[in-house]
């Protein structure tokens, strides 16, 4: 399996012709500001490196998110372990400014869910960000995750206040039920 499929996405490994793209979206300051800085190319790079790794491994990597009707690189999304909660599985997204706000994020976010619970057999999910991030703690509450604790996260050397949502396999089996049946 070369990724996931959705109505409007392709989710899959990194190539080559992503990487400037991708660095080109952690280098935004629209983008950084939730990264504690923008990025660099190599620090870009490694990342998308890092995520083929782990989704050739093990099945889990914040791989790019391609749009099908153009084949245009849109971001990152996936499921990870965080080095500073190694015992969970984190959901994160991450998309150039310019596809905000046109629900990639939650489309993309739901399509791992839905892997996570059903083809990995996850018991939780979560996804964790600052708690001035209003876009993604909306993207959150979309796919149903809900307030689960306050962390003081590090992540490649920087330490943050973190606030963590979370959503169980059988929350996410009534919602998918829910919907499924109009709800």
């Amino acid at each position: 399996m070369d990724g996931l499929t959705t109505e409007r996405l392709l989710l899959r490994p990194f190539r080559p012709e992503d990487l400037p793209l991708y660095a080109e979206l952690n280098a935004d300051p629209r983008v950084a500001e939730w990264l504690s800085g923008p990025l660099t190319r190599e620090e870009s790079d490694d990342i998308a490196l890092w995520a083929n790794e782990r989704w050739a491994t093990d099945r889990l990597g914040l791989i790019a998110v391609e749009r099908r009707a153009d084949g245009l690189f849109l971001g990152m999304c996936g499921l990870h372990r965080q080095s500073s909660r190694p015992q969970d599985v984190e959901v994160a997204w991450r998309l150039a400014h310019e596809h905000w706000g046109h629900g990639y994020a939650s489309e993309a976010g739901r399509a791992w869910l839905s892997y996570g619970f059903e083809t990995l057999g996850l018991d939780r999910i979560i996804s964790m960000t600052d708690e001035t991030n209003v876009r993604s703690l909306a993207v959150m509450r979309r796919l149903g995750l809900t307030y689960l604790e306050n962390d003081v996260i590090t992540d490649n050397g920087v330490t943050f206040d973190s606030v963590i949502y979370a959503i169980t396999r059988s929350q996410w089996a009534g919602s998918e039920r829910a919907e499924h049946l109009g709800g």
